[in-house]
């Protein structure tokens, strides 16, 4: 009888791994399908049931199998869909290939500790109810989300699971009421009910799952017809300057690139049917400053030529104090110059990219600075600016990827911006997926605040939004061209402009009660 018991524990053991091992690899399966929604073909599909595999996954797991299994999940979707962050560290940062790889592997593991936070408290959940902890999930998804739009210095709400639902026109005027949060609820939910339906029995949950898709379906079927169309009142001249990127600028460079600019000035000037009022030249990587004679000329002379204000990506120079002697420190900024010549606005980029702009964390500096010298050394901007156009109309402008963060875009709606003006240079990220991720981001912030976009780049893609998420295409990837972009001004308030992030607090603190719920179910149990 001995040895049949130790070969039955033996082979309980047995089995027991191999359910974790199966948990593990279907946790990084989950986030690898998920991937295929914002990379590649982006199909959207995924998106609504990588999530309820998840949730499976989870059911009846301890708890440390529970956070593994998501901390694989988004390890895998990180490296999967941002893999470029390597590449423009090695290529543009000057860090050793295994620095990089090692950067984009640490932002997959906080990213991953998030998730694996979210499935613990999942499974706990589940300990208690498996219909409770389905119902829990979509505010726990949202909760873990905006944490990780808000963690100081290296917040990077990128790829939200909403953003695939997005994609559909109608779904993505939800965006109004709770900004992109709320379609990564309306997504997570479905994912949640159909775990829920697949762990369960009978025809009654079933029917609420073919409810609940049918209605889905009708929306993103129909819903899109309903969306108003848009007729703008004006055209802005946006010039994809398509310079290559440089580590280092020669004292020469405006010599060097003399045809360049006189062809890019050509561009900026030619005729057009559609009257432009307004010119814009992206982010872009030239030493383009207002403190040098040789732009500030340049900038004034286009300006009174073009007959409407220039608006243009510069770096800016401002004296900061320190150590008894003054000093100057570059900021991530765009001017706009008036008809007139003279420079009547500045914005200083606020949020600004960690790793290439600064580095995050006292503590992080001396490790980069040790695998790099090309890193960091911008200053952040104070606070939102918003400027005025000759006719009194207000605008704001971000630069880069502060597009991504939808509570710091609302804010210059809510400061009385009239149209959104977004500046960048995706060169840094070559042919990789980033610039059309990015693109596919900046687009819902338009929607969120009912803001037309202009969206302006080096190298692409440069085009305008309208105020309900349709892209008005400019010219291709990769090349030097100009655009007369269809924009318009809009003064009212959605209630995500005017009220900001309140969902994602909600969704917080009804997670903080179902986890306290959850921990205090447990106490009494075991006691």
């Amino acid at each position: 009888m001995a040895p049949r018991r130790g070969l039955s524990s033996i082979f309980s053991q047995t089995n027991e791994k191999t359910m974790v091992l199966l948990r593990l690899v279907a946790g990084a399966a989950c986030g690898a399908l998920l991937s295929l929604s914002c990379t590649g073909w982006y199909l959207g599909i995924f998106a609504w049931m990588a999530l309820a595999l998840l949730l499976l996954t989870l059911r009846g797991a301890r708890g440390w199998v529970a956070f593994a299994s998501g901390f694989l999940y988004s390890f895998a979707f990180v490296v999967a869909t941002i893999p470029w962050i390597a590449t423009v560290l090695v290529a543009h940062g000057g860090m050793p290939r295994t620095a990089g790889i090692g950067v984009l592997l640490l932002i997959a593991a906080v990213f991953g500790t998030l998730t694996g936070g979210f499935a613990w408290c999942v499974q706990r959940i589940a300990r208690r109810s498996w219909t409770l902890a389905c119902a829990a999930a979509p505010f726990l998804w949202v909760a873990m989300e905006f944490g990780q739009a808000r963690m100081p210095d290296i917040g990077f709400p990128w790829n939200l699971l909403g953003y695939a639902a997005a994609e559909n026109l109608a779904l993505a005027q939800l965006t109004t009421l709770t900004g992109i949060y709320g379609l990564s609820f309306v997504v997570a939910a479905c994912n949640a009910l159909l775990a829920w339906t697949i762990a369960g029995e009978g025809r009654k949950r079933a029917g609420y799952l073919l409810g609940a898709g049918a209605t889905l379906v009708g929306v993103m079927w129909m819903g899109p017809r309903l969306v108003p169309e848009q007729r703008p009142a004006h055209y802005a001249r946006a010039v994809q300057l398509n310079f290559p990127e440089l580590e280092q600028y020669p004292q020469d460079w405006f010599g060097a690139n003399a045809a360049a600019l006189a062809e890019i000035e050509g561009l900026s000037l030619a005729a057009s049917p559609h009257a432009p009022d307004l010119l814009i030249w992206p982010e872009a990587p030239a030493p383009f400053s207002f403190q040098d004679a040789q732009f500030a000329r340049r900038a004034s002379s286009l300006a009174i030529r073009f007959g409407h204000p220039f608006l243009a990506g510069v770096i800016e120079w401002k004296a900061t104090g320190g150590e008894g002697r003054a000093r100057v420190a570059p900021y991530n900024s765009a001017i706009l110059v008036d008809a007139q010549g003279q420079r009547i606005f500045s914005y200083d980029k606020m949020h600004l990219v960690p790793f290439g702009e600064y580095e995050p964390f006292p503590l992080m500096h001396r490790v980069v600075r040790a695998v790099s010298t090309e890193v960091g050394g911008f200053r952040p901007g104070t606070g939102v600016a918003v400027g005025r156009l000759p006719g009194g109309e207000r605008f704001g402008v971000f630069i880069c990827y502060e597009a991504i963060f939808p509570g710091e875009i609302r804010r210059f709606a809510a400061n009385g911006a009239e149209l959104f003006v977004n500046i960048s240079n995706d060169g840094w990220f070559g042919r990789s997926a980033a610039p059309e991720q990015h693109l596919r981001m900046a687009r819902v912030r338009a929607v969120e605040n009912r803001r037309w976009l202009v969206r302006v780049t080096n190298n692409g893609y440069t085009v305008s939004v309208d105020p309900y998420g349709r892209v008005r295409g400019g010219p291709p990837a990769d090349v030097r061209r100009a655009a007369d972009l269809p924009y318009d001004f809009r003064t009212e308030m959605t209630v995500y402009a005017r009220y900001g992030d309140w969902f994602a607090w909600l969704c917080v603190v009804i997670s903080a009660i179902l986890i306290v719920g959850a921990m205090r179910a447990g106490r009494a149990v075991s006691s």
